[in-house]
């Protein structure tokens, strides 16, 4: 049997070895692909508080976690701007049923989303992965279609300590990277902060959470004991894929003292008096 007719746990080494670690997980069958994990993200929504009267918006909602308890909640309207088809084609599953909720094809600099149109915006994992013009230019994107006071909740990894030396910041970077094969830029919550607040937002909330994506207890936190169970046969099942999740689980390890996640709420002032 070759490579191509191996089944969806098959080896298929080459693309095991060269995917986005994101991207291998999720076909292991990890659903919460979130830095912090499920429990740092419900502690950002219910920071957010959405009621029946808003209107949210999700940037990049992936395979759909956070979607789901989003539209499975109070909201006047939601909508997943997402830029990869198979990705929408699985968000348009979880949204079945539930009412006013689309997921739209675009990108998080270009959302296509009118001005002021949002009251609740949602981003995770997906920052820290962006250059820094493009963290500013997300960041503008964000406070042109937010409404007055309204609040983005976001979930990313960052760097600790604040005075992190900057060389081995530059070196967790350039380890991550290597391993998920995704440039990964992480700040630090200061750095985090500067983003945003250039932007115009004010801080209301930040929070943290060790990052442990990997790690078997945050699996079992974060898929169940099922789920869980599920994703580990299929890591069995698979030598490809374990060496890689095994890699990056080593280098999250070798650096967890400068390594954590973060979750912010940030809120656009209700006027631009307010924001002097």
């Amino acid at each position: 049997m070759t490579e191509e007719e191996n089944t969806a746990t098959g080896p298929r080494t080459a693309e095991e070895h060269r995917a986005p670690g994101h991207w291998l997980l999720a076909r292991m069958g990890k659903k919460v692909l979130r830095p912090g994990g499920i429990e740092l993200t419900r502690r950002m929504l219910s920071r957010l508080a959405p009621q029946s009267q808003d209107r949210i918006v999700e940037l990049g909602p992936g395979i759909g976690r956070t979607a789901q308890i989003l539209v499975s909640g109070p909201h006047a309207s939601y909508t997943g701007i997402e830029p990869n088809p198979e990705a929408r084609e699985q968000i348009r599953s979880i949204l079945a049923g539930h009412h006013n909720a689309i997921v739209v094809e675009g990108d998080a600099q270009t959302t296509g989303q009118p001005d002021d149109s949002a009251t609740v915006l949602v981003s995770e994992a997906m920052l820290t992965m962006q250059s820094e013009q493009d963290k500013a230019a997300i960041a503008a994107e964000v406070f042109r279609v937010l409404a007055p006071g309204g609040r983005w909740g976001i979930h990313e990894m960052s760097l600790r300590p604040d005075d992190v030396d900057p060389k081995v910041a530059t070196d967790v970077s350039k380890a991550l990277s290597r391993t998920i094969k995704v440039g990964a830029r992480p700040l630090t919550t200061a750095g985090w902060t500067k983003v945003f607040t250039d932007a115009g937002f004010e801080i209301d909330w930040v929070d943290h959470n060790d990052m442990r994506l990997v790690e078997p207890s945050r699996i079992i936190a974060d898929e169940g004991l099922i789920g869980a169970l599920k994703f580990f046969n299929n890591v069995r099942r698979n030598p490809a894929a374990r060496e890689r999740i095994l890699a990056m689980r080593k280098v999250f390890r070798t650096h967890q003292d400068h390594i954590a996640a973060v979750a912010m709420v940030l809120r656009k002032p209700n006027s631009i008096q307010e924001d002097k």
